[in-house]
Formats: structure tokens, C-alpha cells, sequence
């Protein structure tokens, strides 16, 4: 009998206990055991069969969580972490008292703190991981305010890609929305997720950006969901980002 094995790491994931890369270092920091052993990077199990230990509890295959996606439109001044070592809000403050008890829900990628709009939350740790994964080039657009007129010639630099810390940008897509005598509103669509990569762009072309907002991230759009609150995702929506990136079926569907 062929026995079937995963990696840890895409195990605890999928218990909804953190994202692939947090469980990662989970495993790196000793906090995961296997078979009563401190765990490695790169052990795989088969969670019917061996006994799996994440901080002293046990991953139990009958207790699988129900995986959970949501989309928060993101105020101003939150984190998008779990937990903030600063003591700032973060996502997870937001969400209704019924959901804070849901083990694993984490933020799909982040906003920083200064951004606000459309930002994904959580269990399925194999959602996080394909949608946040370079090669699958998850398109998410935004609405940028800019100091100043970006003339077509500096937009095309921007489109076409400039070297930040060594490594060229992918194309992006850019627009004028509008101006006014002091400022520029662009819709810009990245397919990549550098740190703060928009506004040392902007910095790096001469526009500083004063506001940033994203409206969708691939075919999830923000619509008209009030600032700080979130909604779960429909299965058409679920479908549509798994058709996004690709996602193998797992014959798991979003929670209505």
C-alpha cells in the first residue's frame, strides 16, 4: 500500500494553524514535533498516521477547521499581521467576535499600515500560498494619488519597469483617472507584491505618493463594503480566484 505524505509545513497549513510560511518558521523555531521528535524543515508525514504536535496540540485529521475567506476593506492606521510586537490594531481586531475564535485566519499578503482597501483573510493556508507565490502573478489594482503631473514620458518609465534594490519591476498597468492643479489619480495594476513597491516608485520617479488605496486584488473587488468591515467571499468568488492562480481542487468551497 502506497502511503500518501506531505510536507509539514502544507499540513499545518491546512489545519488552519498559520500560512505555509509562517508554519515554516514554526518548524525553524522547534515549536513543531513529529512522532514525539522535534520536527525539521522538509520532514514529510501523513497526519492519518503519525502524530503531529503544533505548541503541544495535537493536529487532529477528524478536526480539520472549516476554511474561511473573507475580504476586509482595510482602514487607515491597522496592521495587516496577526499580532503587532508595537501593540498597534491589527486586522485580526477587526473582525466580528465569531470569527476571532476561527484558529488560523491570517491576512493574504499585506497593506501597509499607511494603505488602505481590499485585503484577504484566511485559514487555507494553500490559498495564501498560491496567492502570494511570484509565479502566479496575482494582478491587483489600486487607486493612487500622486504630488504633482507624471508626464506620459515618466508613467511609461513606470510601466516598462525601473531597478529597485538591484531587481527591475515587473510592467505594470497605469492610467490617469484624474488631476487636479497640484495632484494625479492613477489606476495602477501590479502582478507582484515588493515591499511598499508603489510608493518608492513613485519617490524614485519624483511623485510622491499621498494616498493609496487598492480597489481589487485579481476578480475581488471592494465595491461598496463600508471601511472596516469585512464580508465572506461567495463560492463564485472562491472560483474565481482558484481559476485566478490556478489552485488544484481540494474539495473545499468558501463559506457563504
Amino acid at each position: 500500500m502506497v502511503v500518501v505524505t506531505e510536507r509539514l509545513q502544507k499540513i499545518i497549513s491546512q489545519w488552519g494553524l498559520a500560512s505555509r510560511r509562517e508554519a515554516e518558521q514554526l518548524i525553524l523555531a522547534g515549536r513543531v514535533r513529529l512522532n514525539d521528535e522535534i520536527a525539521q524543515i522538509g520532514q514529510r508525514a501523513n497526519p492519518n498516521l503519525d502524530r503531529i504536535e503544533v505548541d503541544g496540540m495535537q493536529v487532529n485529521p477528524a478536526q480539520r477547521p472549516c476554511l474561511t475567506y473573507l475580504l476586509l476593506h482595510k482602514p487607515l492606521g491597522i496592521v495587516s499581521t496577526c499580532e503587532d510586537p508595537q501593540g498597534r490594531p491589527t486586522v485580526l481586531d477587526l473582525l466580528p467576535p465569531d470569527l476571532q475564535q476561527h484558529q488560523g485566519i491570517h491576512p493574504v499578503g499585506r497593506l501597509d499600515i499607511d494603505s488602505t482597501g481590499a485585503l484577504l483573510l484566511t485559514n487555507d493556508g494553500n490559498l495564501t500560498f498560491m496567492l502570494t507565490h511570484p509565479r502566479h502573478h496575482c494582478p491587483k489594482t489600486y487607486q493612487v494619488l500622486v504630488q504633482g503631473h507624471p508626464p506620459e514620458t515618466t508613467l511609461n518609465r513606470w510601466r516598462q519597469g525601473l531597478f529597485l534594490d538591484t531587481k527591475k519591476t515587473r510592467p505594470a498597468e497605469i492610467k490617469v483617472l484624474q488631476h487636479n492643479s497640484h495632484q494625479t489619480l492613477l489606476e495602477i495594476i501590479l502582478r507582484e507584491g515588493r515591499n511598499r513597491q508603489i510608493r518608492r516608485v513613485a519617490e524614485l520617479l519624483g511623485h510622491p505618493v499621498l494616498s493609496l488605496h487598492r480597489v481589487a486584488i485579481g476578480p475581488i473587488h471592494l465595491g461598496q463594503l463600508p471601511v472596516g468591515q469585512v464580508r465572506s467571499l461567495s463560492s463564485d468568488d472562491y472560483h474565481c480566484l482558484k481559476a485566478q492562480v490556478s489552485i488544484p481542487p481540494n474539495g473545499h468551497h468558501a463559506k457563504r
